[in-house]
């Protein structure tokens, strides 16, 4: 396992420790985050669109070009 698999791993499992209104608080700070809310939702878009056939791009390649593109918020 890589350092930032093993990183997002710590996150996550502590993430899934927290009690509910806990997780509530968190993914509200992210959701209110203007940059950290476009990028799940890119993400999301991502996952789905992944289910098409077509050409394959991962997430890092996405941004990279998004935000050459200057569309970054």
């Amino acid at each position: 396992m890589r350092a930032n698999q093993a990183t997002a791993e710590v996150f996550f499992t502590a993430f899934k420790s927290l009690q509910n209104k806990e997780k509530e608080a968190f993914l509200e700070k992210i959701i209110c985050d203007p940059e950290l809310r476009e990028d799940l939702i890119d993400l999301a878009l991502i996952k789905e669109a992944k289910k098409v056939k077509g050409k394959s791009i991962s997430a890092r390649e996405y941004f990279s070009k998004r935000r050459r593109a200057g569309k970054a918020a």
